[in-house]
């Protein structure tokens, strides 16, 4: 048996057996085919409900692009999204937005900025690639900046006089479009079993009392043997 495979069981053995059954259930749902990416997002309620939707969706990684503005989590409305979303920081450096498309697209993925000035929807996107959706501020929407570096342009249609939907609908309304999608798609779009493995392994750490701590234990008692 890998390695892997035996931390994840001893791993299991400290938690839950309602939990390791959610745990082999969800991974099973997860899926990085599509990453989300929030740019300077300046209200903690609706980064937070993004990350909410993110987890709904089974979208496992976003990005945060904090040049601006920090990402804070607002708990009551996270309901606890953040210890099973993985997130990733840009806050560095005089070009975050530019450096986390660099990133995203280093890893193959497609860039589509969400921008109520274009006519080009999500459901005319092919999703044969990677998607990386980025969504704005609140107030102005997405930078330049990514406006510039963008693959492709998307918007929701709207049929009010506001023009732009708040973040966190955008981001529900456009992720159960491209998840529904990708069911009815042969693409092979789910985390593989070792990721899936991988990433049993990290929500059992985040919820074992000094899980990090319990892991490095277990794989060095499993070298010596």
């Amino acid at each position: 048996m890998e390695l892997e495979n035996v931390v994840l069981n001893q791993l299991f053995a400290l938690v839950t057996e309602k939990k390791k059954n959610l745990f082999n259930h969800i991974a099973e749902q997860r899926t990085n085919h599509v990453t989300v990416v929030m740019e300077d997002i300046n209200k903690e309620h609706n980064a937070s409900a993004v990350m909410r939707t993110c987890d709904c969706f089974g979208v496992q990684n976003i990005s945060v692009i904090e040049k601006n503005q920090k990402f804070t989590i607002h708990r009551d409305i996270a309901m606890g999204s953040s210890k099973w979303v993985d997130v990733k920081s840009f806050a560095h450096g005089e070009t975050p937005s530019a450096d986390c498309i660099k990133d995203l697209k280093k890893n193959g993925y497609k860039i589509i900025a969400t921008t109520p000035h274009t006519n080009r929807t999500i459901e005319q996107i092919n999703i044969d690639q990677p998607i990386a959706l980025i969504f704005g501020t609140e107030r102005d929407g997405i930078s330049q900046e990514v406006y510039e570096h963008a693959d492709e342009l998307v918007k929701i249609p709207m049929y009010g006089f506001i023009e732009s939907f708040n973040i966190s609908v955008s981001a529900a309304i456009i992720l159960s479009s491209l998840r529904n999608r990708l069911e009815e798609s042969n693409l092979d779009w789910k985390l593989s079993k070792k990721e899936q493995v991988a990433l049993k392994i990290k929500w059992c750490t985040r919820i074992i009392k000094n899980g990090e701590k319990v892991e490095a234990e277990i794989r060095n008692r499993i070298k010596k043997e």
